[in-house]
């Protein structure tokens, strides 16, 4: 399944502004719902809603859904942060509480 068809499948989120992520350490993070991440909103948005947090087993979920993506930003570190702090946390690093941030 593409990233596209990913997307196709999951509730929209236009009532979410973002979602704050944050690691027991206080480092943060944002996934808003604005152009060209709108896509990652989705798929955070999800994970928050199947998973309750980004731990191991959410990081790895989101990694499929990520489809042709997560190759690429394997490829190409840095270029996918939304995808890059899955790849950090499914290979064993810190994990996120989310909070959704509605508009």
């Amino acid at each position: 399944m593409s990233f596209a068809e990913v997307l196709a499948g999951l509730p929209p989120v236009d009532h979410l502004m973002a979602i704050e992520l944050t690691t027991t350490d206080g480092e943060t993070a944002r996934v808003e719902n604005k152009p060209g991440s709108q896509g990652s909103l989705k798929v955070y948005a999800y994970l928050l809603e199947k998973f309750g947090s980004l731990d191991k087993a959410a990081a790895e979920a989101g990694l499929i859904m990520y489809a042709e993506h997560t190759l690429d930003a394997r490829a190409h570190p840095g270029k996918h942060p939304n995808i890059d702090r899955l790849l950090r946390v499914a290979a064993g690093g810190a994990e996120y509480s989310m909070v959704r941030i509605h508009a």
